[in-house]
């Protein structure tokens, strides 16, 4: 790379996806700004990376607060001077029916993370992408953000969202030379569902040769950094779900309701 390094912001970097992604590009010569809320962590990563030879600074960050994410980006600006990549990572979910979701603890942080936390982060780089006429944004959304099930209605909604927010996005900037890209995953062997307060009745879950590992999404959004594109759904096969979804929604409602709703909330 002529010049210098490019710069990354990755949020949501003390594990999983961020945290393998972060170390894909500092391996790829970016100099890899670490936002999460887990400064220990954050830390221990930039020291790895820097014993690989990258560069990489930590940066204790909620991006549900706004005065974090303002601070996360002048410090980035500070030390780099600029901001080429920004991976919108950082986000959890809770997944129960709505009615057992507690409004402060699941419903409103599942939105100010998942949903606010990227418009407001997004925001705060875009004027610096702006004036320099370039820039990448990507933002991790998951298969729940094409197709809504049972138990995950808050979550899907953040992840709906991000869609309308990144299809509107690009249009609004891709005259200042500047991308967006949104990540459809399925599901991510890690420490996701352990936060998600699961508890199944069933022995439903995802097919064990579906299941990504953080590595395989980093290794997918590396290739988004290197040649961007639009949007990009992990494993490939999921679109042909999402298709029968589309194209068959009565179906489909039927199909989740029988194979899950019913079992689940002790129907017959």
């Amino acid at each position: 790379m002529s010049g210098p390094k490019p710069v990354a912001i990755v949020t949501g970097a003390s594990s999983g996806i961020g945290e393998a992604t972060a170390r894909l590009l500092a391996a790829d010569g970016y100099r890899v700004v670490l936002a999460a809320r887990r400064l220990e962590r954050l830390e221990a990563l930039q020291q790895a990376i820097a014993a690989a030879g990258g560069e990489a600074l930590a940066v204790r960050t909620d991006v549900g607060h706004p005065a974090d994410v303002q601070a996360l980006v002048e410090r980035t600006l500070a030390a780099y001077g600029q901001v080429d990549v920004l991976f919108n990572n950082a986000g959890f979910g809770r997944t129960k029916w709505l009615d057992e979701l507690d409004p402060e603890k699941d419903i409103l942080p599942q939105i100010q993370v998942n949903l606010s936390g990227t418009i407001l982060t997004t925001r705060a780089v875009l004027p610096h992408m702006i004036a320099r006429r370039r820039g990448h944004i990507i933002n991790m959304s998951s298969l729940g953000g094409l197709m809504a099930t049972p138990t995950y209605s808050v979550y899907a909604a953040t992840k709906y969202g991000l869609r309308g927010f990144s299809d509107a996005l690009r249009r609004e900037v891709g005259v200042f030379g500047i991308k967006v890209s949104v990540v459809y995953p399925g599901g991510v062997s890690g420490d996701f569902a352990s936060h998600t307060g699961m508890q199944r009745k069933s022995q439903l879950s995802t097919p064990r040769a579906l299941v990504l590992t953080p590595q395989q999404v980093a290794q997918a959004v590396r290739g988004l950094v290197r040649r961007p594109r639009r949007s990009l759904v992990l494993p490939w096969v999921y679109r042909l779900v999402v298709l029968f979804s589309e194209l068959f929604p009565s179906l489909n409602d039927w199909v989740q309701e029988q194979i899950f709703t019913r079992p689940e909330r002790g129907m017959k």
